[in-house]
């Protein structure tokens, strides 16, 4: 029997779920490996193991900046990649066609409650001057909206 290439499953998954693009696949199966690694060595045995949804995220994030830099919230965007649940959908296409195993306690809901993208990915790079400009973010309920009124345009002294 004639085994499949991680790419040609890809393009499956791609033509089933076009939500994420390839490069979206390969940087997770890249950041899982450095993730795998990184764990290794800090922990004692220095023994790959299985990854919990979480520390994925946290893994991913180090991998994305360490990897792009100022500019990994832009390439994920471009991948399709906007929030922490946009990794564990693209983690459970993978563990449905096979390219990742999972455990019985593992979940999309795993993924859920991570970061947020614009921390995470932007604020690193930010200067102090560009920090302090930042409106504050309201923070918000699940489920909630947040409506954002703009002051009124200033009237013009003009009147001719």
């Amino acid at each position: 029997m004639e085994k499949t290439s991680f790419d040609e499953v890809l393009y499956t998954i791609v033509v089933a779920d076009p939500r994420f693009a390839r490069g979206a696949y390969h940087f997770l199966r890249e950041g899982l490996g450095d993730t795998q690694q990184r764990i290794a060595k800090s922990e004692k045995g220095g023994v790959v193991r299985h990854i919990k949804g979480q520390e994925l995220l946290g893994g991913l994030r180090d991998y994305a900046l360490d990897q792009f830099g100022p500019m990994a919230l832009m390439v994920l965007n471009e991948w399709g990649l906007r929030r922490c649940e946009d990794f564990g959908e693209v983690v459970f296409n993978m563990v449905d066609h096979r390219l990742l195993a999972k455990t019985e306690e593992d979940s999309r809901a795993d993924f859920a409650g991570g970061y947020d993208f614009d921390e995470a990915f932007r604020k690193p790079f930010l200067t102090a001057a560009a920090m302090a400009n930042l409106p504050v973010r309201p923070s918000k309920p699940a489920g909630a909206t947040v409506r954002i009124q703009f002051p009124p345009k200033p009237q013009s002294e003009d009147k001719n």
